[in-house]
């Protein structure tokens, strides 16, 4: 005589286990998307700033900075500093690694303005294999050192 033997499934036999395991691992890729979308929408903001592209086009122009670190000028790695928006005015206070072909930089923006109409009270370009400072706002002028 021949006996049915109903054996169970992978999912019965092992959900003690595969339940606890798989909610753990939904909520640390959650926590993964969530922190990355954050990281993502600060750095957009940014990147986005007047202050941002004021500060790459005058390092792109500098003439000084090209002679540094070589060309083409692009960001090289995570920016830092905040921006913030208040009353339709928008203040900057960011700093952004650079690289050229020759080496890299580090730029300094602080300033301040409403849509595109800024004043900056500081735009330098620090090069760490020589501590030069270069002030982007004044193309000539070369700073002692980084206050």
């Amino acid at each position: 005589m021949e006996e049915n033997i109903q054996h169970k499934s992978w999912f019965g036999r092992n959900w003690k286990w595969a339940v606890p395991t798989g909610g753990c691992l939904l909520l640390i890729i959650l926590l993964i998307v969530f922190i990355g979308s954050i990281f993502y929408g600060v750095t957009s903001l940014m990147t986005d700033s007047q202050a941002y592209v004021d500060a790459m086009n005058k390092a792109q122009e500098s003439e000084l900075l090209i002679e540094q670190i070589g060309e083409p000028i692009e960001q090289n790695g995570i920016m830092g500093g905040s921006v913030n928006y208040s009353n339709g005015y928008r203040t900057a206070e960011i700093t952004i690694p650079i690289k050229g072909d020759k080496g890299e930089a580090t730029l300094r923006v602080e300033g301040g303005g409403t849509d595109e109409n800024w004043t900056y009270e500081r735009m330098e370009a620090f090069i760490s294999e020589t501590d030069m400072v270069i002030d982007l706002l004044d193309a000539t002028k070369l700073l002692d050192s980084i206050d």
